[in-house]
């Protein structure tokens, strides 16, 4: 008896009939999607065995004495359904085992701890290691990969077997310059390139490095002197995107273009002022280690990567990546990466014939460059009139003076009133100007160049005030641009005032970071935060960031100075804050022969001052008794020997000493001390401008 009401009876069918429709949807949709997920495994199945598939032709293996060798790519076995296992695509080395099962990845096998990652290989050559043909770019490992759990750098992608247990240093596969034979065991553990005599390839340079110094200049080769006076088992890479080892940059612009050895170019060796000759080198090639043997060098060594540029930091995962995808991790990590000269917008988009007649004077190859256009053509202009425009300015004008056969005209144009206007007063900025017009040189002041371009067979400026100037080849010397690219990848600040690297009083910008030279905008405790682009700032800093790296934790309290020769007879050195825009005080006196870059070099024995004098002290200098001298209006433009003294809130910030050498010191004191001066005259006489 239905306890229901009448009629519902139908109702119950219509409601099992919708049950049993839907489950049997439910099920038919089962069965869809598992037939489908069956069908993709197994076309990722087969995808990913054939992949080896290709490669076991090319790559046999040679099976150490009783060792079984690794596993062949058909024998792998799949670990996971739909995982991608896409996440350690770095190397394709099968690690040394008899127990490890091979794991399949997307792509060829690679060793967890794979630190380096290389460039892909087309096809065998005999001087170079055998890739395989499927050998992806660097695809980074994840961070929790360990940054630097092994000394040795792995192969080209192709399995290999060792048959010790303790890794060999093998070959990288960047770039191999050419071949050399590993001598880091007796017998090699794998046969590499079939149908020909297997050769060990050569390392060319470590995976890792305890100090890694990104850059090759000043900074970074002052750095690595410190790094080894307090470390002296130190292991150091220098990298840098030159072909040549640390140099000093000031004689490009300065004694090079004096000299009178023909071959100059190609050795880069000059006479100082004081007459004795050296290298713009700091080291021979044999103060250093080959990058190769670094981590073999049983008391470490400074090694030096040249022509390999830094492209991308990982901070996290202390390491960087060149160019080339291969890459390295630290320990300790110096950025010396110094700039690159400013150009003209209306240079560069002159259009081509415009921009190969065109020089940002910065490196070797720019003076090998300028020297053979002053011999092959008629006439250069020079833009810019600061240190390096007015430097090279009367280089030139110099040795057309003293060549005979020379008919090169030099030209010389600036937006100022006169040279190095920016920097000093402009009594003295004019007296240097008639000084560099004495050299031969044609200077055109308050110049503001519109427009660019190539007419005629000659490079054509023209000037807001619509003056012309025809040339044929144009030197920019107009700043220095700070290299800050790595700032994006690494996560590290840049000041948007004055440009580079943020760092703190220590020079770091992290932890285990330091900045040091050009790219460093440091925070000065008298003068506030600053960038300076000179050669003792580099050595200064590069020498206190390479003491932090070591664990000193000092603070850059040094003042850093500059200097600036105007050939062999006037010269000067400079401290501070240095703005013709500020007040300035000068006390002058007669100059004697004594009073001249080469006099002074004479003395000290070096031509790159800033070496000799950072080391000196003066914590209290003697007043001369000599008479105070009289203003300097009463000088008369007869500025042969002087002091300029740059204030702000009555405080001197900044300090020239014009043709007074070997002073720095006092100057130096003079600033730190943040102290007001009743009378300048009398600081002056700290000086001893007036002795004979």
């Amino acid at each position: 008896m239905s306890s229901g009401t009448p009629g519902s009876g139908g109702d119950n069918n219509l409601y099992y009939l919708l049950v049993g429709a839907t489950c049997v949807g439910g099920g038919f949709y089962a069965y869809r999607t598992i037939k489908g997920d069956k069908e993709r495994y197994q076309e990722r199945i087969n995808e990913i065995a054939s992949r080896p598939n290709k490669v076991v032709p090319e790559q046999p293996i040679t099976e150490a004495p009783g060792e079984q060798a690794a596993e062949t790519p058909q024998e792998i076995a799949p670990v996971t359904e739909d995982a991608p296992a896409e996440t350690l695509e770095v190397t394709p080395i099968v690690e040394v085992s008899p127990e490890v099962a091979p794991v399949e990845q997307e792509g060829p096998p690679a060793t967890p701890e794979a630190e380096i990652a290389p460039e892909p290989v087309e096809e065998p050559a005999p001087e170079e290691s055998v890739g395989t043909p499927d050998a992806d770019p660097l695809v980074e490992s994840e961070p929790s990969v360990e940054p630097s759990p092994i000394e040795d750098t792995e192969e080209l992608p192709a399995p290999v077997v060792e048959s010790e247990p303790t890794p060999v240093a093998e070959s990288l596969p960047a770039e191999t310059a050419e071949p050399q034979t590993t001598t880091e065991s007796a017998a090699e553990p794998a046969t590499v390139a079939p149908a020909e005599v297997p050769a060990p390839t050569p390392v060319e340079f470590p995976s890792h490095a305890p100090y890694l110094l990104i850059g090759g200049g000043t900074a970074s080769f002052a750095a690595a002197r410190s790094i080894r006076a307090r470390d002296p088992g130190a292991r150091v890479l220098i990298i840098t995107d030159e072909p040549d080892l640390p140099y000093m940059r000031p004689p490009l612009s300065k004694e090079l273009w004096f000299s009178d050895d023909p071959s100059v170019v190609d050795t880069l060796r000059f006479k100082q002022w004081n007459g004795k000759e050296r290298s713009i080198y700091f080291q021979p090639p044999s103060f250093y280690v080959s990058p190769q043997d670094l981590e073999k060098v049983e008391n470490g060594g400074v090694a030096v990567l040249t022509g390999k540029k830094v492209v991308h930091m990982d901070v996290r995962g202390n390491k960087v990546t060149l160019s080339d995808n291969t890459e390295i991790s630290y320990d300790k990590c110096l950025i010396a990466t110094g700039g690159v000269p400013r150009n003209l917008q209306v240079i560069e988009r002159a259009g081509e014939e415009v921009t190969k007649r065109t020089t940002l004077f910065r490196k070797v190859e720019d003076f090998k460059a300028l020297d053979k256009v002053s011999r092959d053509t008629k006439s250069i202009t020079i833009i810019g009139g600061g240190f390096l425009g007015s430097e090279l300015a009367c280089a030139l004008g110099r040795r057309c003076k003293l060549t005979a056969d020379s008919d090169l005209e030099v030209i010389q144009m600036f937006p100022e009133k006169g040279n190095m206007g920016k920097v000093l007063p402009e009594y003295l900025s004019n007296w240097t100007t008639a000084k560099v017009k004495s050299e031969g040189v044609t200077v055109i002041t308050e110049a503001l160049v519109k427009a660019v371009s190539y007419k005629d067979g000659k490079v054509e400026i023209k000037l807001k005030d619509g003056r012309v100037v025809k040339t044929d080849h144009v030197v920019a010397a107009v700043g220095l641009e700070p290299s800050v690219e790595l700032a994006k990848s690494a996560g590290l600040e840049v000041d948007s005032d004055f440009g580079g690297f943020r760092v703190n009083a220590e020079l770091q910008a992290r932890s285990n970071i330091w900045v040091a030279g050009d790219a460093a905008c440091f925070y000065d405790i008298r003068l506030g935060r600053r960038r300076v682009e000179h050669h003792d700032h580099a050595v200064v800093s590069g020498r206190l960031a390479g003491e932090n790296m070591t664990g000193a934790n000092k603070p850059y309290w040094h003042q850093s100075m500059f200097w600036s020769d105007l050939g062999p007879d006037v010269g000067y050195e400079a401290i501070g804050i240095v703005d013709s825009s500020l007040p300035t005080v000068g006390v002058f006196a007669k100059a004697t022969a004594k009073d001249t870059p080469k006099a002074a070099t004479e003395k000290s024995g070096t031509g790159i001052r800033s070496e000799s004098e950072t080391e000196g002290t003066a914590s209290s200098p003697v007043a001369s008794s000599t008479p105070e001298p009289p203003p300097v209006p009463e000088q008369k433009d007869n500025y042969g020997k002087g002091v300029i003294f740059y204030l702000r809130d009555k405080v001197v910030v900044g300090i020239i000493l014009w043709n007074v050498f070997n002073r720095m010191p006092v100057a130096r004191k003079i600033i730190k001390d943040g102290e007001e001066h009743a009378d300048l005259n009398e600081v002056a006489k700290l000086f001893n401008i007036h002795e004979d």
